[in-house]
């Protein structure tokens, strides 16, 4: 693919990106299969080897824009309710209840709580939280990853309260891991748990993720 905009070929870092979506298959797939981002293949490959998603469960999307996980599970999965959160808006989904928010903040927990249904008591109401949250990095190494590892531990949280017993809990990591506290929290509360780099994630990315089934309650 040749860039014909001056700007942006003299701009190294867009004129690679560029590059690279024109040459990525599951950015052509995406197209053909009418998915929002190439993302969705990772969620879908988490699945087919892990078989978390099933018809009829509360499914939590975090990070959810442009919504091509919840996307997923709504089309392949009719009966399951979706509930999906971003600081970006993201176009309506059939089947999804979508709040635009920063989730780390009691406004948007609320709102989660009142969807679920959580109370106090411990007794969660939710199958599957997944989360594709990640900070904007900085290109610091060492900082993007310990702010990767704070959203990490935010959705982990709120798993914990939320997920039913034998539920799952999906979410991004950076290559080099969680901290050994953060895994063994993970281990603890789990009965298995897997790190895995999806194939459809490109090989010079850092992110890993965690699957983590079983929930013990």
């Amino acid at each position: 693919m040749r860039i014909l905009n001056k700007k942006i070929a003299a701009h190294k870092s867009s004129a690679a990106w560029i590059q690279r979506q024109a040459n990525d298959p599951y950015v052509e797939r995406a197209k053909k299969e009418g998915y929002r981002a190439r993302a969705a293949y990772k969620i879908i490959e988490m699945n087919e080897k892990y078989h978390f998603l099933k018809n009829g469960q509360i499914v939590v999307d975090l990070g959810a824009a442009p919504g091509s996980w919840s996307q997923y599970v709504a089309r392949q999965f009719p009966k399951t309710k979706i509930f999906a959160m971003d600081l970006l808006e993201i176009s309506p989904i059939n089947g999804v209840e979508f709040y635009q928010g920063d989730f780390t903040t009691d406004e948007a927990l609320a709102w989660l709580e009142e969807k679920l249904n959580l109370q106090n008591d411990g007794a969660g109401t939710v199958d599957v939280v997944m989360s594709d949250m990640a900070p904007n990095t900085v290109g610091h190494k060492k900082t993007d990853h310990i702010r990767q590892m704070v959203l990490l531990e935010y959705a982990l949280d709120f798993a914990l309260r939320a997920l039913k017993v034998g539920g799952t809990f999906v979410a991004k990591s950076f290559t080099g891991g969680a901290t050994n506290d953060l895994i063994k929290k993970i281990k603890e509360r789990f009965e298995s748990v897997h790190y895995i780099k999806p194939p459809s994630s490109r090989k010079d990315s850092v992110e890993m993720f965690i699957v983590a089934t079983g929930f013990r309650g």
